[in-house]
Order: structure tokens, then C-alpha cells, then sequence
């Protein structure tokens, strides 16, 4: 341990990212039966651990508390997976398996599940970007009725498991303990959104569900999700990049503020979102407990934007807002006043590729001398080659007030390039008054050379650490 610069202990043994070798996974094998009260064992991002596990799994029996093992990225192979699947036998007491990131699983699957025994302990199984197949899903679903404590079960980026979907869903009655279902990037079509639909009437104590970036499923709300409202406990819900239809959007407008538990609402790069005429976002009123809105790139205009500003004034614990790459902001920051005003717990606004404009960042610098935005931590303001020099020394002159701020991101357009010396010097002068700012994006402003040296030396002198990206 000494040796790969980790403290030693004895029962959660670390190794993530550590270069090991064929021969360190060996002399790892010799420890386990040093370690009898081992119970969390990662050997995660180290590639050589492939097609080396059988030396360890015979070894397994040495630490039988064993209860988190984590192998993502570590290119596991076919004969990897059955050793594995035969170490089930030993480690009866394991609750959590992560498998992310190793390719070569996708079509080899059965050769671990075909191993797991009727009433395993096992909780949590996640199997992220593992080139799973449709016959995988099928072998994955036949082992839902032996895992009956599963509370976190992770399929996302598997493009090729969404033709058994339907097969998955018909089994996800038997884990009714689930908490967490992620089939982000999965390949789910809308009949796939069918199947898992009539799964939600059995999982009511689901959490978070995350079918986002599903193209396919755009169109199939609208006839799939009655079950949805059923889940009362659900508090994260994202759907971004689904393709969701305007007939989609009257039954999600109809369907998401009865989810009262909602704590994070994601439906970014969704247009009709903003195009739909059915309220939505004017009933995100109805969720008191929402503390992460993201909206960014849902073609909002000025009349969703208002609606949001009033259903806004009804979100006392909102911590993050997302309106990126809404171009009707610019210019119309001031309609959301009142709810920024009220938003005493707001931690992260962005606003990227807005069209702000140097009204809309005066704004911001009047709220907060105003005794508001107290607490906010991330501001993402990128993008926006709307506003004027002026526009950025009347901003930057009042930055030193968000004493909170960690993050600030003023960087411009790919395609732009700007001298940023009319108000480089009222910049450095409120960096010395943000004590917490940390990252500082600046992509695409020029500095000179003189002022490159300016933000080192500021650094230097004033012992601070501000990555600054020109």
C-alpha cells in the first residue's frame, strides 16, 4: 500500500487508478487472507486487471464480508466474467457490483448472471458502457427474481439493450424495492416506454428515473407514462434530449406536477418544450421541493419565460436554474426579478449562449448589492457576444459582491475573439475580493502579455490557486 501511495485499511481497500500490473494483482491475491474484514475492494481504471481476476477470485473466500467490489474500466475479459460469476459463491454477502466501462461483457453476460443464487444480497448493479446486447437484457432480466433487495440497477449507454426493454420491464415487478433506473443512452423506442410503464406501477419507491437522451421514445408519452404520477417518492426525473413531441407535452404537463417528491427536473434540448402551449412550466408551482431546474435549449420564448418567472416565485428551495441556450433571455432577465429575489437558496445560474445583454448583467449585479444571490457558487455566462465592453465593467465592478462565487465563466463564441482591456482592470480588482473563486474561464478574450503576468502575479502574491483558461 505504501508502495501505490494509499493508507492502509483494513476493511475498504482502494486502488482505483493505481497502474497495476498482472504481477500487482497477484501480490494483491497473497494480502486477502490479511484482510478478513475487508468489505470494499476497488480495482477500478487499471486496464491490466483484465484477464488477470481469476488470481484474485480464488482467493475471495479469505474475505466473505467482502460487500462493494468495483471493477469499471479495467478491460475485463470473457474468462474475467466467469471467474467472477464462480466467486459468487464465496461472496454471499455482496450488495454492490460496478462492471461499468468494460466492453468486452457486451454478449458474454449469462456467464455471471447464470452464477448468481436465489435471495443474493446484492443492491446495487451497474453496467454502464458495456456493449450489452439484446441477449444480455434477456439474461439480465431473467435474474431480477434472485435479486429481490436490487435498489440501484444502471443500463446506461447501451444503445443495443433497448429490443429487450420490454423483456426487462416485464421483470422489474420483482425488485419493488428499486430506488434508482438508469436507462440513459439505452436505444428505448416507444414501445420500449410501454413495457417500462406498466413496470412503474410496481416500483414505488423509486427515486430517480433517467431515460434521457432516448430519441426514439419522442412521440410516445403521450400514451405511455399513466403510471408515472403513481410514483410519489420519485425526486429526480430526467428527460433531456428525447425528442419529445407537443402531444408529448400535454400529458407531461398534465403528469410531472404530481410528482410532489421532485427535487431535480432535467428536460434540456427538448424544443417544444418552449413551443408547446400546454403550460408546463407555469405548474412547476406544484413542486415546492424542486432544488435543480434544467431547461437549457428548450426553445423558450418570452411567454414560457413568463411563465416560468411566476411558477418560479413558488420555489423556495430552487438551488440550480439552467436557462442555457435560450435566446429569448437576452433582454428579458428582468422578468424573472421577482423569483431571483425570492431564490434565497439559488448556488448555480447559467446562462450560457444567451443573448445577454449589458442590461441583463447590471441586473444581476443590482440583486445581489441588493442583499440577494447571496449564496451563489457557480455563474456559467459563457457564450454570450452580445454584451458590450461597457456592459462587462459595469459587471465586473459590482463582481467583488458575490463573496460565495467558486466558478465564473465569461468565455466567448469559438468563432470569437476579443480584446478584453477595457475592463481587465476592474476584473483583476474584484478577483481580490472573491475569496472562493477557484476557476475562472476566460476562452476566446485576448490578454497580453502584460496582463497574462498581471494574473499570475495576482495569484503569487495573494496566494491563491484561480485557473484561469484564456
Amino acid at each position: 500500500m505504501e508502495k501505490l501511495g494509499k493508507k492502509p485499511n483494513s476493511k475498504n481497500l482502494d486502488l482505483n487508478n493505481c497502474a497495476l500490473s498482472a504481477a500487482d494483482v497477484t501480490e494483491l491475491a497473497s494480502l486477502l487472507p490479511f484482510l478478513p474484514k475487508l468489505e470494499e475492494l476497488s480495482l477500478s481504471w487499471n486496464c491490466c486487471v483484465g484477464g488477470t481476476l481469476k488470481a484474485l477470485t480464488v482467493h475471495l473466500h479469505h474475505v466473505n464480508l467482502l460487500k462493494v467490489l468495483r471493477l469499471n474500466n479495467c478491460r475485463l475479459t470473457a474468462e474475467d466474467v466467469i471467474s467472477l460469476g464462480e466467486a459468487f459463491e464465496i461472496v454471499s454477502q455482496l450488495e454492490e457490483l460496478d462492471l461499468s466501462w468494460n466492453s468486452n461483457i457486451g454478449g458474454k453476460l449469462s456467464l455471471l448472471t447464470k452464477k448468481l443464487q436465489k435471495g443474493c444480497k446484492l443492491k446495487c448493479l451497474k453496467i454502464t458502457d458495456c456493449n450489452l446486447t439484446a441477449k444480455d437484457g434477456e439474461s439480465l432480466a431473467e435474474i431480477l427474481n434472485v435479486i429481490p433487495n436490487l435498489e440501484v440497477l444502471d443500463l446506461s449507454i447501451n444503445k443495443n439493450i433497448g429490443c429487450s426493454m420490454k423483456v426487462i420491464a416485464q421483470d422489474l415487478k420483482n425488485v419493488p424495492g428499486l430506488k434508482e433506473l438508469n436507462l440513459h443512452m439505452c436505444g428505448l423506442k416507444q414501445d420500449s416506454l410501454q413495457g417500462l410503464d406498466a413496470a412503474l406501477q410496481h416500483l414505488a419507491q423509486l427515486r430517480k428515473l433517467d431515460i434521457s437522451c432516448n430519441r426514439e421514445i419522442g412521440g410516445g408519452f403521450k400514451d405511455s407514462i399513466a403510471h408515472l404520477a403513481s410514483l410519489k417518492n420519485l425526486e429526480v426525473l430526467d428527460l433531456h434530449q428525447c425528442c419529445v413531441t407537443k402531444e408529448d407535452m400535454t400529458v407531461l404537463s398534465q403528469v410531472i406536477p404530481l410528482l410532489f417528491s421532485l427535487q431535480e427536473l432535467n428536460l434540456s434540448s427538448n424544443k417544444n418544450v418552449g413551443l408547446s402551449s400546454d403550460p408546463l412550466l407555469g405548474r412547476l408551482r406544484f413542486l415546492p421541493k424542486l432544488r435543480s431546474l434544467t431547461i437549457s435549449n428548450c426553445g423558450l420564448g418570452e411567454e414560457s419565460l413568463s411563465s416560468l418567472a411566476e411558477a418560479a416565485l413558488h420555489l423556495p428551495e430552487l438551488e440550480i436554474l439552467d436557462l442555457s441556450w435560450n435566446k429569448c433571455v437576452g433582454g428579458n432577465l428582468k422578468l424573472l426579478l421577482g423569483a431571483l429575489k425570492l431564490a434565497t437558496e439559488i448556488q448555480v445560474l447559467r446562462l450560457s449562449s444567451c443573448n445577454l445583454v449589458a442590461e441583463d448583467l447590471a441586473l444581476l449585479i443590482s440583486l445581489r448589492q441588493d442583499g440577494h444571490l447571496a449564496r451563489l457558487q457557480k455563474l456559467d455566462l459563457n457564450y454570450n457576444n452580445t454584451i458590450s465592453d461597457e456592459g462587462w465593467a459595469v459587471f465586473c465592478q459590482g463582481l467583488g459582491a458575490f463573496k460565495e462565487l467558486s466558478e465564473l465563466d465569461v468565455s466567448l463564441r469559438p468563432s470569437s475573439c476579443r480584446d478584453c482591456g477595457p475592463w481587465f482592470r476592474e476584473l483583476l480588482a474584484a478577483l481580490a475580493q472573491l475569496p472562493a473563486l477557484a476557476e475562472l474561464g476566460m476562452q476566446r478574450w485576448v490578454l497580453s502579455v502584460t496582463q497574462r503576468k498581471q494574473m499570475e502575479g495576482f495569484n503569487q502574491d495573494n496566494k491563491r490557486n484561480i485557473r484561469f483558461d484564456c
